[in-house]
């Protein structure tokens, strides 16, 4: 496979129009392709449908962190210190290799530790928000995406159209109105819950599940209200159901797996599943390190991953079921070990089942430009009809978009 670069991309580095080392400290980030290019083998027949597919079909990954993170992991101070100079590095260049046309970037989130090491403060996300926005402003490769028509004319440009996100809701306190500010400021979708619990519900971490607060019901309202795209994929299972019931829109689970494959907090039940396609919402499915695994091999590979995608798909069927890779550029499984407490690793990926496999990267998955090269591949190579493979990669997705932005 030839690797080839979006032509609309021209050579642009995050923060260029500063100087590094002098108007901010300077850190050494990872390469993009650090674990290298893994691609699955097509035949020829097959590599054309791929092209072919993709150059007809808008790609979108529902949830993303592309943006680098430093090469050595080694030190907690490594990576602590980068997260605390709140200056995240697009992956330009590497999104340029993708074949994306719109990414869902979910910023620091939950390494946003700015201000605090505990993170989600409202002053920092608002300020991570900003100095990407400045950055974005700079440059003319992705497009702020607010609408649907921003992801086709993106697509139409060759370039990508980003859409800017809050995964957990913890830094709007207990201020409703804050969700209009988020919105005003290009924000598009917003978690009900990271892992912890908030003022809206419980998150997945918990041993007991209070449900959808009525603070939280209102805000569900909010978004509806704004047109904000609801996040349920960090939350606890009646908080999760509570919110899709409550909204009047459809929502997502952006980045999850099945329950019924692997048995962890951080995956989906098949109640909850069932609710979100009924509701006309869409399941994204994840592939961060060792979270989509199943007991078929006992480890993380593309071969798992994408048992959970079949398992969505054949329990509720094609049309409510994507991606949200949940990738990042550089050592996954590294920023994992560092920030385990803060990402609350521990208390979700619990299973009953026998220990598993670590390994240092997913192949094929290992981040968001080499996701969106062999997710297609292996659709296509597994028999799935091209307007199967339009609905997963971006037609759902655009769907329900179309019902919820306003």
């Amino acid at each position: 496979m030839e690797f080839k670069m979006k032509p609309a991309y021209h050579g642009y580095r995050a923060y260029a129009y500063l100087e590094e080392g002098k108007d901010y400290p300077k850190f050494d980030w990872a390469d993009w392709d650090w674990a290298g290019r893994h691609v699955l083998d097509l035949t020829d027949e097959e590599e054309a449908r791929v092209a072919e597919i993709l150059a007809n079909t808008p790609y979108i990954s529902l949830h993303d962190h592309p943006t680098l993170f430093p090469r050595k992991m080694d030190s907690a101070d490594d990576i602590t210190d980068a997260m605390r100079n709140g200056r995240e590095m697009t992956a330009y260049e590497a999104l340029a290799y993708s074949n994306l046309d719109c990414v869902f970037d979910n910023q620091l989130d939950g390494v946003n530790i700015i201000s605090s090491p505990g993170g989600w403060k409202w002053i920092d996300i608002i300020h991570d928000l900003g100095m990407r926005l400045c950055d974005i402003a700079h440059q003319d490769f992705l497009v702020h995406c607010k609408t649907v028509d921003d992801i086709f004319a993106a697509k139409k440009a060759g370039k990508i159209a980003w859409v800017a996100v809050v995964e957990g809701a913890a830094p709007i306190e207990n201020e409703v109105d804050r969700i209009d500010i988020l919105y005003g400021l290009g924000i598009r979708q917003l978690g009900v819950t990271y892992s912890e619990s908030n003022a809206l519900g419980s998150g997945c971490k918990e041993n007991h599940d209070g449900g959808l607060t009525k603070f939280g019901e209102k805000c569900v309202e909010r978004m509806n209200q704004v047109g904000m795209l609801i996040d349920v994929s960090h939350c606890a299972p009646q908080t999760a159901y509570d919110a899709v019931m409550h909204s009047k829109k459809p929502i997502i689970a952006s980045h999850v797996g099945a329950k019924g494959v692997w048995p962890t907090k951080r995956m989906a039940s098949d109640e909850l599943i069932k609710a979100v396609a009924e509701k006309g919402g869409v399941i994204g499915i994840e592939a961060a390190p060792h979270t989509t695994m199943s007991k078929t091999n006992m480890t993380h590979d593309i071969d798992s991953f994408m048992e959970h995608f079949e398992y969505v798909k054949n329990m509720v069927g094609i049309d409510h079921v994507g991606f949200g890779v949940d990738c990042l550029y550089g050592d996954h499984v590294g920023v994992h070990h560092a920030f385990s407490a803060a990402l609350s690793l521990a208390s979700t990926a619990k299973t009953g089942v026998a220990p598993y496999e670590e390994v240092p990267f997913v192949k094929y998955l290992e981040n968001t430009t080499e996701s969106s090269w062999n997710i297609p591949r292996w659709l296509v190579k597994h028999g799935y009809s091209d307007e199967e493979i339009a609905k997963v990669l971006g037609g759902n997705a655009i769907r329900v978009l179309r019902e919820v932005w306003a």
